[in-house]
């Protein structure tokens, strides 16, 4: 019987005679008149006469009287059970039809993802690295590689097809550039012949979770002999922080970087002469971008800004500041059109239009704080690594196209800290990496993608 009923009812009896109820007990009881009559026409007097005990006349009359009550009450809550049972009977059938209909509904749309082509499949993991990767990205001239910078010191440069370390740079003194500084430095690879890639697939959508290797690790102490380079070209040093991030303006002659010390700094690359020093962020800075085809530049800071700075015009750098966050932005970048693109630990995703930044177009809210972000160039497909361990796919107008597929089996075990697009290669078009110390290449069948949107 439900404990709302008994409830009710006890009530209902207190409610008669106010001045009787029992403090002392979780059920309301009604106390009865001593003379009062019991089945077949005995009283309570004789009941007690009848019985054997040493227990006090006026203790026993007591506990009669509470038993009665009692008695009474699960009576009055059996009646009540009878009267409702034909009502609580079609409850219990409606409930049966519904959970029927959306168990059917379920079923039916895990066989529709399951049936279809895979749209999100993972080709390839880069292990090597001794532990967490920070960044990544692609290479955009002949030969395409891939590159990983990690906080074991070094940065490895991959082939995409076969998964091979090519080299490694150990220049550094601090983790990937912890020491203060940014390396330039220039070594010829040579391609291994590709393979055929695994048959490794899954549906974008599988929620098949890895919470048991949440702490593991991947195999693998790292690749075989590769060859070391331990001296860099050109060495930039001005910043009095860890450096963070660097990326090439267009054209390839200068670089900027982005640092903990709460500046953005511009070098030219011939003569490593610092050229700006980008100031005004109140706090550490998260990431920095170069627009891919005019001189721009935007930083992000953990002061939950992010600022643009215009450099098409050499006799005036302009520098706007975008508030449109409310925690750390981990990152802010530019894609092929007007656009830019935010992430921030606030969970959130922005995008912005450059002509008019007073106010975000479209906002992609999620459950996991955001890192470094990236936009294919094409399709304009925003990639989202969280500090979940997931990554989701997005178009620009916020609507969710796809999560990438992680179990126990595949996918990143721990935060994924980066994306980066690679449209131009067929097989894998999608690289991320992680604090489980790899990075993964992934087929994303983006035509596909759309269609189903």
């Amino acid at each position: 019987m439900p404990v709302e009923g008994g409830s009710s009812s006890g009530s209902a009896s207190a409610a008669r005679h106010p001045k009787q109820k029992r403090k002392a007990h979780s059920l309301s009881i009604r106390r009865t008149n001593s003379t009062e009559e019991r089945p077949g026409g005995i009283q309570r007097g004789d009941m007690l006469d009848g019985q054997d005990s040493k227990l006090p006349l006026s203790l026993r009359s007591n506990l009669l009287d509470l038993f009665s009550q009692i008695e009474r009450e699960f009576e009055n809550l059996y009646i009540e059970n009878l009267e409702s049972s034909h009502s609580t009977s079609q409850l219990s059938q409606k409930l049966k039809t519904t959970y029927k209909a959306s168990t059917s509904k379920i079923v039916s749309s895990f066989k529709a993802t399951t049936g279809s082509r895979a749209l999100c499949q993972l080709l390839k993991e880069y292990v090597g690295h001794r532990d967490g990767i920070w960044d990544l990205s692609v290479t955009r001239t002949q030969p395409v590689v891939l590159g990983t910078a990690s906080a074991d010191h070094s940065a490895l440069l991959w082939s995409i097809e076969t998964g091979k370390c090519l080299l490694r740079y150990a220049g550094h003194a601090g983790s990937a550039s912890g020491d203060q500084t940014a390396h330039i430095w220039r070594y010829m690879v040579q391609l291994p012949a590709p393979q055929p890639p695994p048959d490794v697939s899954a549906p974008c959508d599988e929620d098949q979770d890895s919470s048991d290797r949440e702490e593991g690790e991947v195999d693998g102490e790292g690749p075989c002999e590769v060859p070391t380079v331990r001296v860099a070209t050109a060495t930039l040093k001005s910043h009095q922080g860890v450096v963070i991030a660097a990326d090439w303006l267009v054209g390839g002659r200068q670089v900027v970087t982005a640092s903990w010390d709460r500046a953005a700094n511009l070098y030219e690359v011939e003569t490593s002469e610092l050229v700006h020093t980008l100031t005004g962020h109140d706090q550490e800075l998260t990431h920095c971008c170069t627009h891919p085809t005019q001189r721009l530049v935007v930083t992000s800071s953990r002061d939950t800004t992010f600022r643009l700075w215009d450099f098409r015009d050499p006799s005036i750098h302009s520098v706007n500041v975008f508030q449109g966050h409310t925690d750390t932005v981990t990152s802010a970048v530019f894609t092929v059109g007007d656009n830019v693109v935010s992430g921030s630990d606030d969970r959130t995703v922005k995008v912005w239009d450059l002509k008019n930044m007073r106010s975000p177009i479209a906002t992609i809210r999620t459950d996991s704080a955001v890192n470094r972000i990236s936009v294919s160039a094409n399709q304009k497909i925003i990639a989202l690594p969280h500090d979940n361990r997931q990554v989701r796919l997005f178009d620009m107008s916020g609507v969710r196209l796809a999560r990438l597929p992680r179990s126990n089996r595949m996918g990143h075990r721990r935060m994924v800290c980066c994306t980066a697009w690679n449209e131009e290669n067929q097989s894998c078009n999608l690289f991320t990496c992680g604090f489980d110390r790899q990075a993964i290449g992934w087929n994303i069948n983006i035509p596909a993608l759309l269609q189903e949107k």
